[in-house]
């Protein structure tokens, strides 16, 4: 049959042929002598063989994998949503639910969406590999405040990422490779996708004390020790605000030490600020942790994300910022940035990114925006208040001002595991087994539903 490749002359033919061309021309017989046999072979055999990866017998190859547990956090909705009661209630995942007990999308967001929907001139073309600049300017602006030195002396580098993992992973990862020190220091606890993200990334992490479960306040002395302890150059992860998931946050005077420690120790900080402007209502006062780290002129890293406080938790938009000594480090560190994200997503979704962008660049959406997002700090406020009221009203045992003291979209409640699988079975109340809650899946209609399972729980068997 006649060959289905180019034809060259054999190696024999001129023997003033280069290396190149002999090279060339062993390929085109090698692949001629291949297809000839393959067709021979499908003359011959009409059947086809299994390939050595296929299962014998009909079973998969994939047969040996174990089931994965559910992830504690995201497992909670999965019981929830399979649970048939009417006045089951889920606390467990942090997203933020409307008094009517609906997901929420903020009028300002709509309204930014609906104006690059009408934009003709918009495309869909992928966005380079650290996101969208405006984004990434504002966004900086936004944790570090306009006026920040280490802005206008280009000290800081910013990339898009996938929302708050994804900051944190990729920052992992670059310090994985780029940073002499690989032990990262953690809250116990923390958020449980915490050590996770940091191990993947190729980082060792260790933990540091924070919460205290007698006071179910902040163990500072022991934060102070640990981290005192640590080796020269660790990395440090802290929480810019409503820590997650005990809510108890240091107080400006205990950051301040903190601040003190983790510089005159050689340490490296890394923030996670998941909550700006989502726990006290204020942007600039819960970002005041970040700003003061950052004042001090010394290098930090810093993932933000826009989850929670746009409510864009499916767009998945988020930015690290790494703060820098020099515009020509800063410089260095993006090159390197982009080397991490190119082989691990290639570059981020355009939609969010723009629809945030839209909102920080214009006044009067900026303004409407931190007026919903009060409007959303608050309404979680007062449920902590309701919650706290409703407990003394019901003379439930134990002090629950922790509810009150602490910020954020959750509380740590101090309720232990048994506690919590009592809740559930009986009051068909989800939560973590840790005794987290999200005060943003409270209302006034289901405070009280939920304040009669803790005091069933607490006052059991006595």
């Amino acid at each position: 049959m006649a060959n289905m490749y180019p034809q060259f002359p054999s190696p024999g033919a001129h023997s003033s042929s280069s290396p190149a061309e002999r090279r060339l021309n062993s390929l085109v017989r090698h692949l001629n002598g291949d297809l000839s046999a393959s067709i021979m072979d499908s003359q011959s055999n009409n059947s086809i063989s299994a390939s050595p990866t296929s299962a014998s017998h009909g079973d998969s190859v994939f047969a040996h994998v174990v089931r994965a547990p559910e992830d504690p956090i995201l497992g909670v909705t999965v019981a929830y949503n399979k649970d048939p009661s009417p006045v089951k209630l889920n606390l467990g995942v942090g997203a933020y639910r409307t008094e009517e007990g609906k997901p929420l999308v903020l009028n300002v967001v709509r309204r930014a969406e609906q104006s690059l929907v009408n934009d003709v001139n918009r495309v869909k073309e992928y966005l380079p590999i650290i996101g969208l600049a405006e984004f990434n300017k504002l966004s900086a602006k936004l944790i570090l405040g306009a006026d920040s030195p280490a802005i206008q002396e280009n000290r800081v580098t910013t990339v898009q990422c996938l929302s708050g993992t994804g900051s944190l992973r990729v920052g992992g990862e670059f310090l994985a490779k780029h940073y002499h020190e690989r032990t990262i220091y953690i809250p116990l606890p923390t958020w449980g996708n915490h050590p996770k993200v940091f191990t993947l990334a190729g980082l060792s992490v260790k933990t540091y004390r924070y919460y205290d479960p007698a006071t179910r306040g902040l163990n500072f002395q022991g934060l102070l020790e640990d981290i005192g302890s640590a080796p020269h150059g660790a990395i440090v992860l802290l929480h810019a605000c409503a820590h997650n998931p005990t809510g108890v946050d240091p107080t400006i005077h205990q950051w301040e030490q903190i601040r003190h420690l983790i510089r005159s120790k050689g340490l490296l900080p890394f923030f996670d600020s998941a909550y700006q402007g989502f726990a006290s209502g204020s942007l600039d006062a819960d970002a005041q942790s970040v700003r003061m780290f950052v004042a001090d002129g010394g290098e930090c890293l810093l993932a933000q994300s826009y989850a929670k406080n746009m409510g864009l938790y499916g767009e998945r938009v988020g930015a690290l910022s790494i703060v820098c000594k020099t515009a020509d480090v800063a410089s260095k560190v993006e090159s390197q940035l982009k080397l991490v994200i190119r082989p691990m997503y290639s570059n981020p979704p355009i939609h969010g990114a723009s629809i945030v962008a839209a909102i920080l660049r214009d006044r009067d959406l900026f303004n409407e925006w931190t007026i919903e997002l009060k409007g959303m700090a608050d309404r979680i406020i007062s449920m902590r208040h309701k919650l706290y009221d409703a407990l003394r009203a019901r003379g439930t045992p134990g002090d629950w001002s922790h509810i009150i003291k602490q910020i954020g979209m959750f509380t740590f409640t101090g309720l232990n595991s048994e506690q919590v699988a009592f809740m559930t079975k009986e009051y068909h109340i989800y939560m973590t087994s840790d005794g987290r809650i999200s005060m943003a899946g409270l209302s006034t209609k289901t405070v009280p539903h939920l304040a009669d399972a803790i005091h069933a729980a607490v006052t059991r068997g006595t």
